[in-house]
This record gives C-alpha cells, structure tokens and sequence, in this order.
C-alpha cells in the first residue's frame, strides 16, 4: 500500500523554536506587572521609609529603566556574540533578581534588585525579538509577532491571577512568581540555536542581509517613539489601578488582580485574531482600531460607578493594546536588514520599557493636580487623536491606490 504523507505545514505554534520563544515573551509581563496586587501592602509594611510612597510606585517600573538603558547595547552583543547565550543568561539572571524580593530587608534594596531583573528583561527581549526575525519570515512571522503578544498576556493572566491570590497572604509572596521561569530553561537549552550568520530562513525578501532601505534607521526610531507613547498609556492600568481602586473604595489586592486578568486574558484573545484582521485593515487600519479601543476603555474608567464597568474597561484597554503591538514587531523586523536585527531588537525593546517607566512619573502628578478623572480623560483623548490620524492615513492611502 502506498504511504501517504500529510503536505501540510506544520502550524507555526507547533514548532520547538517557536515555544521556546513564545515562552521568553510570556516573562515580559511578569518581569513588571506581576507585583501590582502587591503595591498597597508593600507601602504598609515598609511604612517606616519616608520615600516609601513614591519607591512601591516605582517598583513595578522600575525593571524598565534598566532595559531602557541597556537593551541597544544588548542588541549590539546579539549581532555579534549570537542570540542564544544572551538569551540564557537572561532566564537565569531573572529567576535569581526576580525571587529577590522574598529576602530582601528594605525598600531601596528591593529597587536594585528591579533594577538587575531589568536587565535580565533586556536580554531576553532584545534575543527573543532578533531570533524571531532569524527563524521566520512572510506569515509565519506575523503569526508569531502576533502570537507573542497572546503569550504576555495569557502569561500575564496567570502570573497576575496568582500574584492577587499571593498578595492578599503576603506583599512578599508575590516575588516567588518570578521562580517560575525556570522551567523554561530545558526546552530553550535544547532548540534555541543561533543560525549560520550568511544563510537564514530562505525565501526572505530582497533587502534581508543587505543594506535595507537607507531610511530604516530614521523609521525605527519613529516607530519606537510611537511605542514608547503607547506603552506609556497602557502602562497606566499596572501601576494606578489598585490605588484608584482604593481610592474609590471598591476594593483591594484581589479586585486588582482580577481587573488586571481581565485586561490580559482580553488582550491575549484577540491577540489571535490579529493575522486574520490586519490582513483585512492593513497596518493603519489596525492601529485605528487598537488605538480606538485603547481610548474607549480609558473613557470607560473615568465614568466607572462600580467595579462591573471598570473590567469592561479593562477588556477594551487590554484588546486595542493587542492590535497595536504586534505591528511594532513586524515592521522593525521588515524596516532592519538582517545584520542589525539584534540593535533594532534592542531599540524596540528600549522603547517599550521607557515608555513603562515613564507611566508613573508623568501620570503620579497629574493624578494629584487632576486626580484619577483627569488622567483617564486626557489618556483617552489622546489615544482618540492617535486613532484619528490613523484614519486618516488609511483613507489617504486608499484614495492613492485608486
């Protein structure tokens, strides 16, 4: 009898690479969101520091300075010294920082340790985002930008569920979250391999490994101040919404931590859909809607009565972020040629992270001049201009082409 054989490719999140990188993506979130149900019960138990206030605030960010800092520079050793080592000394150097935290004496020691894990975030991402670009190319790699961002998020769902759960017991507890990651070293020991420096994935469009467009530079970097914008805003949900949840009485720990499981599990659903809409809307149609979503989510916040709307709120945050981010991706990766994809890995990554540490220095005073109100309706007034230049740019392209 003749042996059939199924043609069919593999779907690409069957692939051993592709898990392992998923994997790396999934610990974005938990580097800094993972404390947030902690926040309110930190600032109380270290209540005898005078800076204790502004220091828990800047602990959830905190992670971002350093990647902020350091990830151009990582992105640079990834061209030269390969993706893989860079990629493992990450993992561990974040479980080590991470679980810190549970030991640590006093505040401003606990920072530094955020600070370290920042790096190890830093070399992650950067490896993870140049690995990606090495590995795929065309649809499959749009399926992964795509599917990564699901990855933070259902990862974010289940680190935060838990963070919520172990904050409410102890504001240490939640530290322990970090341990988890290594149980993702076997599987990336053994797939993440560095490719040969001439030939990779082939099949790739014209400009990978050549010069790419001479502009790509000056494109990067506005592709990186828009994200750095957007993760500014979005990042107004982890570092704020447990104390405008007290500060409105609606809850504590574990209102937190099931708010902030709605806006990832939301987030990292329709994070699946976005091949299937971007090939509908194209790039600015996409961001059109993110940014909408994002600007409606923020205006239902600042009109929450009761905790119902607030998770509706957070759904709509959480699903336009989702549209947003994987374009970022995509469009570094097709702007880098392939020889410079670890520094724009590096400056991508850079450009998330400033934005996240931003969040709260901008957003902490404009709470005390405006209070919560204020700041929810300036974020959605801006995501609404961003969502109209979007529109506009859609239109005009549409009207070029005929």
């Amino acid at each position: 009898m003749e042996t059939v054989y199924d043609a069919r490719p593999r779907p690409v999140w069957r692939e051993p690479r592709a898990i392992a990188l998923l994997m790396a993506a999934s610990l974005t979130t938990m580097a800094n969101a993972t404390i947030s149900p902690a926040l309110p019960g930190l600032e109380r138990l270290f209540a005898d520091d005078p800076n204790a206030a502004m220091l828990t605030r800047l602990l959830v960010p905190a992670p971002s300075l350093s990647v902020a800092i350091c990830a151009p520079f990582i992105g640079l050793a990834a061209d030269r010294i390969g993706r893989r080592p860079l990629l493992l000394a990450g993992v561990i150097l974040f479980v080590v920082s991470g679980c810190a935290g549970l030991v640590l004496p006093d505040l401003p020691s606990i920072f530094l340790s955020r600070l370290v894990l920042g790096v190890a975030v830093a070399l992650i991402m950067t490896a993870q985002t140049a690995l990606i670009g090495d590995y795929f190319i065309g649809d499959e790699r749009n399926a992964l930008t795509s599917l990564q961002i699901s990855a933070r998020n259902f990862g974010g769902l289940i680190f935060i569920l838990l963070a919520g759960w172990a904050a409410a017991n102890s504001p240490r507890l939640p530290f322990a979250i970090y341990g988890l990651a290594a149980a993702f070293l076997p599987l990336m020991w053994r797939v993440i391999v560095d490719p040969p420096r001439r030939s990779r994935a082939g099949g790739a469009r014209p400009a990978e490994g050549a010069e790419g467009p001479r502009s790509w530079r000056a494109l990067l970097l506005l592709l990186a101040l828009l994200q750095a914008v957007t993760n500014m805003i979005f990042f107004v949900m982890p570092t704020q919404l447990s104390f405008f949840f007290e500060a409105k009485g609606l809850g504590g720990a574990a209102l937190t931590g099931s708010a902030l499981g709605v806006l990832m599990f939301s987030g990292g659903s329709v994070a699946l859909l976005y091949p299937r809409i971007q090939r509908i809307t194209g790039r600015l149609g996409i961001f059109a809607l993110g940014y909408g979503a994002m600007a409606l989510g923020f205006l239902l916040l600042m009109l929450a009565p009761d905790a119902r709307l607030v998770f509706g709120a957070a759904a709509a945050v959480g699903a336009g972020y989702a549209l947003v981010s994987p374009s970022f991706v995509a469009l570094a990766l097709t702007l880098a040629p392939l020889r410079d994809r670890g520094l724009a890995g590096g400056v991508l990554t850079a450009s998330v992270f400033i934005g996240q540490f931003c969040s709260p220095l901008l957003s902490t005073p404009l709470i005390a001049s405006q209070g919560y109100s204020g700041l929810f309706l300036d974020s959605s007034l801006l995501l609404a201009a961003m969502a109209v230049t979007a529109v506009l740019g859609h239109v005009a392209t549409r009207l070029r082409r005929g």
